[in-house]
């Protein structure tokens, strides 16, 4: 890719009529071959496979090639990702399976294919945004990995170019495809634990130290492509791939991470649809000092005007220091606690159902979503949105009230225990969520009082506009810092404009 120029939006697409005659096969020993398109003449339709991209080939990107694979419907017919040897890593799977494909390292390559039907997202965080614009102008339909974006607006954008274009797109969040989901949403609404009083869900999951080392740039792949939108400046962690995650340039972390699963399982059982009323988060990042930004300890409170409390919580630490294991609450690390009148239910995938004494009343079990890329690839093929089980509305609202508790963090100030507590406003699950927090912190020799916690700010929404129209304090710098905050700036020439 090093021999193109970065595109603009407006001629991201300009080599269309070479491409569609030409297949430059990029990675480790692939330079210069080229695969014939009759191995992928039959069109898609009716009797016809789509064919698909996959664009981000590293730990959950691949995981969706091997499931492509066997997907009917569906047929692997390129692959993309900047990082020239994990390309080629991917590409010899499929050739040892006797699948052919395209590959490259720019992505623009995949979407002036005409030969190529769907693409899959599952790059960077940074780079969600303006692949999927480009795809929907490119005509793709698209399954983009959550978070659907990194930013508020992005995700907007995103979610305008779908319906502009009148591609299918499915939002990656799987359990939406989970039918022991399914079910217990369904014994929940029906009544049989009485309503909905709050819930709780959380993602504790151990995360190691990114490390830190000297300004350093990767020399065997394009690092301004890899960048991308994001600023461009040397890396001081010690690995490329993956704890991007936990930057604030390039991810959004686990908060928007397995956040936006468990926050769009709880959504499913209650008044959620519209964006929440307030939104907080408390926490920090400790113990690993190194290059992360992104907090690995926190409470995010999202504040509904008619739906039962929610708060989400994550742990990135340890249950106490040199182990492995980590807290659960009410035996789950991931997952979904509903607490009801007359019992609750614990779970992700499945899960069990008790009464308020902890007697187990009922078991589900679920499958992960094992059908939810053939949910989509059904869906490209019938031309019908409303059969997608993750449409891109779905995923906008989950994945933003992810992000709007980033923001709260973001603009947030260091504060004691006592000013936290007060600042929950006693909201009961929020507070028996931070107080287990600390004994958690304690655990892991940080006393509160002497290291101190960022209290976030309250931010009120407005969903007229995908913004606020108040922050705790009334701070016209903190207002500023939060509205710069849904939209950041993009990198010349990868900018998304305003009008997709």
């Amino acid at each position: 890719m090093s021999d193109q120029p970065a595109p603009s939006l407006s001629n991201a697409l300009s080599r269309r009529a070479f491409l569609r005659n030409t297949a430059a096969v990029i990675g480790s020993g692939l330079i210069g071959r080229a695969v014939t398109a009759p191995a992928w003449a039959q069109p898609t339709g009716a009797n016809g496979d789509v064919r698909i991209a996959v664009i981000g080939l590293n730990n959950k990107g691949a995981d969706h090639v091997k499931q492509l694979v066997k997907t009917p419907g569906a047929r692997v017919v390129a692959l993309c990702d900047v990082d020239p040897r994990i390309l080629a890593r991917e590409v010899a799977l499929l050739k040892a399976q006797n699948i052919e494909v395209f590959a490259t390292t720019d992505a623009r390559r995949i979407l002036d294919r005409p030969d190529i039907d769907a693409v899959l997202i599952a790059v960077g965080d940074h780079w969600h945004g303006l692949l999927a614009v480009w795809a929907c102008q490119a005509r793709k339909d698209v399954y983009i990995e959550k978070p659907i974006g990194r930013t508020v607006w992005e995700s907007r954008k995103i979610v305008e170019a779908a319906a502009k274009y009148g591609v299918i797109m499915q939002t990656g969040t799987q359990y939406r495809s989970d039918p022991g989901v399914a079910e217990i949403v369904q014994y929940i609404k029906e009544g049989h634990l009485g309503k909905v009083q709050s819930i709780r869900t959380l993602y504790h999951g151990l995360r190691e130290s990114t490390g830190r080392r000297m300004p350093w740039y990767p020399d065997w792949l394009d690092y301004d492509m890899y960048c991308g939108p994001m600023a461009m400046a040397p890396l001081e962690r010690n690995q490329l791939h993956y704890d991007w995650r936990f930057m604030w340039g390039a991810g959004t972390g686990d908060m928007a991470n397995f956040g936006v699963h468990v926050l769009d399982i709880a959504r499913r059982f209650g008044n959620y649809d519209a964006p929440p009323r307030r939104v907080l988060c408390v926490g920090g990042r400790y113990v690993n000092t190194d290059t992360g930004e992104t907090p690995n300890t926190l409470v995010s409170v999202f504040d509904y005007p008619d739906a039962p409390r929610l708060t989400f919580e994550h742990r990135g630490l340890p249950a106490k220091p040199g182990v492995k294991y980590q807290d659960s609450y009410r035996g789950l690390r991931m997952g979904v606690c509903v607490q009801c009148e007359g019992g609750y239910y614990a779970g992700a995938t499945g899960g069990t159902v008790y009464d308020n004494q902890n007697k187990v009343i009922r078991k589900i079990t679920g499958d992960g979503g094992m059908g939810h890329m053939a949910n989509f690839i059904s869906a490209v093929h019938s031309r019908r949105a409303q059969d997608l089980a993750a449409p891109i509305d779905v995923g906008f609202a989950s994945t933003t009230i992810c992000l709007f508790a980033n923001i709260s963090y973001r603009t947030g100030q260091a504060a004691s225990p006592s000013r936290i507590r007060a600042s929950l406003d006693g909201n009961a699950p929020a507070l028996e969520a931070f107080d287990s927090m600390l004994k958690h912190l304690a655990s892991n020799g940080i006393d509160a009082d002497k290291q101190e916690l960022t209290l976030g700010s309250w931010l009120t929404l407005d969903p007229k506009t995908d913004g606020f129209t108040s922050v705790e304090g009334g701070s016209d710098a903190a207002m500023e810092r939060a509205r710069y905050l849904l939209k950041e700036a993009q990198r010349p020439p990868y900018i998304i404009p305003e009008q997709v």
